[in-house]
């Protein structure tokens, strides 16, 4: 991971400010690195090397499962009410 992403070899403040933005960025890193990154050693991912996948994801479908993510958590636990 620290090889892969920026914000973990930088000798700076190259970090987020807030915790949460970098769950958010380790999350989203890990699904790549789990469902649409090539492992070169058995030649695909290692979601459908062990079974969990059978095609190799795009970057679309990691934004249509956020998406999908964020509309079923929308507003939930911040007592604020979805306007329509």
């Amino acid at each position: 991971m620290r090889q892969h992403m920026r914000r973990f070899t930088r000798l700076t403040n190259g970090h987020s400010k807030k915790i949460e933005n970098h769950v958010h960025m380790v999350a989203l890193y890990t699904c790549w690195y789990n469902f649409a990154r090539i492992n070169s050693s058995v030649r695909m991912s290692p979601a459908m090397a062990c079974g969990l996948e059978q095609r190799l994801w795009d970057v679309s479908d990691i934004v249509r499962l956020i998406d999908g993510w964020e509309s079923t958590n929308d507003n939930r636990g911040t007592g604020e009410t979805k306007q329509v």
